[in-house]
């Protein structure tokens, strides 16, 4: 197994699992158990959500031929590295509450908080999961039977061990390191958005120092 080193560092102190985790394109095709894959939807299924509603709805290939008829979904700039994961899935969220029918306003947002517990757990187990947008989204729903009516299509999400890099396309292979993350002070602000300028950062800096 491929290991490339992380060189991420923080700004501040943060559990190390948040820096391990990233979405690297080179994955080895070797499977996944079942039981390591059910680990991690067991992970998604803890994620918190609006009146615990647990909106989301992940559909999974590991085997063909839905594995080819999940990765036909995929537009060419993905398949070129994600055809290699042994596992592929789809997140979908569910665009009303149970309890009501109502509109779920925050579906999405608790869907995202799903993937990124499956990611985190992912990791735990050694592997990786790569969330992707780049899919044929209206093709989604009727390929794998889902209700455009009912659920909203998130992202496709490959899962699997780190492969080789070197079986990469160059340019995509030349991206194929842990990206940074701008600072704090770039998307933090104490109090109201229209202060005076260099007041959210002066409050940001005595607060972190």
């Amino acid at each position: 197994m491929a290991i490339l080193l992380n060189e991420r560092r923080a700004d501040r102190p943060v559990d190390a699992q948040f820096l391990d985790r990233w979405s690297p394109r080179a994955f080895s095709p070797a499977p996944v158990p079942q039981d390591v894959l059910d680990s991690l939807f067991e992970a998604a299924r803890w994620a918190p959500s609006c009146f615990n509603e647990q909106p989301w709805l992940f559909l999974c290939a590991r085997e063909r031929p839905d594995l080819d008829q999940f990765r036909g979904l995929l537009l060419d700039s993905n398949r070129v590295w994600a055809d290699r994961a042994p596992v592929l899935a789809y997140l979908f969220a569910r665009k009303t509450f149970e309890r009501n029918g109502k509109p779920n306003r925050w579906a999405m947002f608790d869907c995202g908080a799903a993937w990124m517990s499956l990611a985190l757990q992912a990791r735990r187990l050694g592997l990786y999961a790569h969330a992707m947008a780049g899919f044929r989204r209206e093709d989604t729903y009727e390929e794998l039977g889902v209700p455009a009516a009912d659920y909203e299509v998130i992202c496709a999400i490959a899962i699997g061990s780190y492969g080789d890099p070197a079986v990469l396309p160059p340019d995509v292979a030349a991206r194929e390191k842990p990206n940074d993350r701008k600072p704090i002070s770039s998307f933090v602000i104490y109090g109201r958005m229209d202060k005076p300028a260099g007041w959210g950062r002066f409050e940001l800096r005595s607060l972190t120092a």
